[in-house]
């Protein structure tokens, strides 16, 4: 198990991650503090994917607020925690809580892109601190293999180029999250 931990560079935001591989795929659970509009807030999450890197299950938890659990089968078919089909991210594999860089490394194992190519993806995208779930329209670009990756966020017309380790986790997500220890 790994554990390892962000800074927010737009506040006073931490994140502190455990994430772990298992021979059937990989898990995360997470707290974040944070805070969005001008209000703090406290997030507990957990992410479970396949050997592929599929999303299958997601939790998330708002200190003294609401709670969200997503089911997916790896096909883009969601129910949420009540077992209610969710047809508004029908098709989309990944979930992309927006607290958090963590789920930026969703696509990028699961799409195995080859350098320098870029490929659009429709994401199940969760707000912060309001759990709401919507689809998104993203991209990843490969721009050096295990290393760096264009992220674009299409619906808000954003981009980013981020820094990943071995294992596919942000370093740096420049404007929005550093890892500690900051690497000089």
């Amino acid at each position: 198990m790994r554990e390892l931990r962000w800074v927010s560079e737009e506040g006073d935001g931490i994140e502190h991650l455990a994430f772990d591989s298992h021979e059937d795929g990989f898990a995360a659970e997470s707290v974040v503090v944070g805070q969005r509009y001008g209000k703090p807030y406290g997030l507990h999450y957990k992410v479970r994917c396949d050997a592929q890197w599929r999303t299958r299950y997601a939790w998330m938890k708002i200190v003294g607020g609401g709670e969200l659990e997503l089911h997916g089968d790896g096909e883009g078919h969601w129910r949420d925690g009540h077992g209610l089909v969710l047809s508004a991210i029908e098709g989309c594999i990944d979930i992309d809580i927006a607290a958090t860089p963590f789920t930026n490394t969703l696509p990028i194992r699961r799409l195995q892109l080859a350098e320098g190519e870029r490929r659009p993806i429709s994401v199940a995208y969760i707000s912060t601190p309001d759990l709401q779930v919507t689809r998104a329209g993203q991209a990843y670009s490969c721009i050096a293999l295990h290393r760096e990756y264009r992220y674009e966020g299409i619906f808000r017309d954003f981009t980013a180029d981020l820094k990943v380790d071995e294992d596919g986790l942000v370093i740096d997500y420049p404007t929005l999250f550093t890892r500690l220890p900051r690497e000089h």
